[in-house]
């Protein structure tokens, strides 16, 4: 019987923390439905010369990254990381960071 009041109050209480309006910001927007489209997109262009070809990577009208593919070689990525037009080479995209990975428990 007190499993049952305990439940019951449980269930009632998380009705009354759902339903209550008040942790709710003022100023709510629906979010928009469907796919992003073309504005949302980082714009791409792609220059090509006789050494290669360099793809650069632009959000809101601003070069971030610079993708180099040199016809002899490996491409490599220029990477604007703070915003402040310096850019940093990178080899690959890959930041190195691994999370843990060890067996907690098997069963």
């Amino acid at each position: 019987m007190r499993y049952a009041v305990l439940l019951l109050t449980l269930l009632m209480s998380g009705l009354v923390a759902a339903a209550s309006p008040s942790d709710r910001p003022p100023d709510l927007k629906p979010v928009p439905d469907g796919a992003p489209g073309p504005d949302d997109a980082p714009a791409v262009t792609i220059t090509p010369s006789s050494q290669g070809r360099v793809v650069e990577y632009r959000a809101n009208g601003k070069l971030y990254m610079l993708k180099v593919i040199p016809r002899v070689g490996k491409p490599y990525y220029l990477i604007d990381s703070k915003g402040d037009g310096q850019f940093a080479r990178q080899e690959g995209l890959d930041s190195g960071m691994r999370p843990p990975m060890w067996v907690v428990k098997e069963f």
